[in-house]
């Protein structure tokens, strides 16, 4: 590196003798100009460094992820890794990492996202409901193939029911109709508006439930593929703060 410098600059920096190296007059001369220099670049250097290691972590989650599981679990993560601080930021659109600052996403879906690693964090336990109108008028489903011919509410993947519906091995439902939201509250006021029968989190309606406003359908039905996902970009998911951040959301003891 030294000698690429000194033919750039077509003279000579440093004289090599037997004990070592001295810098010529031309090199005294040139080291007050480019010593700031140097120590910016180290220092800038530095800083990206420690950006990468701990910092601010932008996590983007569900409103619902995140105030039903993620915030009750911040003291747990401050106390794994205390060198990262959490920004989080709610939304329900998928995130464009080339174009935001996030660093991490966490999606209810299928957890199939071209170019992004998906890591499945939890399963949320998905019943059927409705309100007792809806159910007074057509009637109580006695069994899944029954729930075919109802109205439903959609999640924005339209793919919760057909899971659903395969899950019970009811082969009568074949098509998607009626509408879909891409927020589980907007979707369960849709429901309790008498829309349809909905897929929801049990967190979600408890107390709907427990007064009267809707009525579970069925019990719960073990959809796996249907969770919540970590997701990342390929190129990024081994970046420290990244990958410390999914070892604690996938190892939490309170998964």
């Amino acid at each position: 590196m030294i000698r690429v410098l000194e033919e750039n600059l077509g003279v000579k920096l440093f004289e090599r003798v037997t004990r070592g190296i001295f810098l010529t007059d031309a090199g005294r001369d040139y080291l007050p100009s480019i010593r700031n220099a140097f120590r910016q670049i180290a220092d800038a250097s530095e800083r990206i460094a420690g950006q990468v290691e701990s910092g601010l972590l932008t996590v983007s989650a569900t409103p619902f992820f995140a105030s039903a599981w993620l915030v009750p679990r911040l003291s747990s993560f401050r106390e794994a890794l205390p060198d990262i601080d959490l920004q989080i930021v709610t939304s329900n659109a998928l995130v464009d990492f080339s174009r935001s600052e996030v660093d991490v996403a966490i999606r209810h879906g299928m957890g199939r996202y071209p170019g992004l690693r998906s890591d499945r964090v939890v399963t949320v336990e998905m019943i059927a409901v409705a309100t007792p109108n809806l159910i007074e008028r057509l009637g109580f489903p006695d069994r899944p193939s029954d729930l075919a011919r109802w109205p439903q509410v959609h999640d924005s993947e339209r793919k919760g029911w057909s899971l659903w519906f395969e899950t019970h091995n009811a082969s009568e439902w074949t098509e998607v109709r009626g509408p879909s939201f891409d927020d589980s509250g907007l979707l369960l006021k849709a429901v309790l508006a008498g829309q349809g029968a909905g897929l929801l989190p049990a967190a979600l309606v408890q107390d709907d439930l427990r007064d009267g406003r809707l009525v579970q359908l069925f019990p719960s039905a073990n959809m796996e593929e249907f969770a919540y996902y970590l997701v990342c970009p390929n190129n990024k998911q081994s970046q420290p703060k990244i990958a410390a951040f999914r070892d604690w959301i996938l190892n939490d003891q309170r998964n």
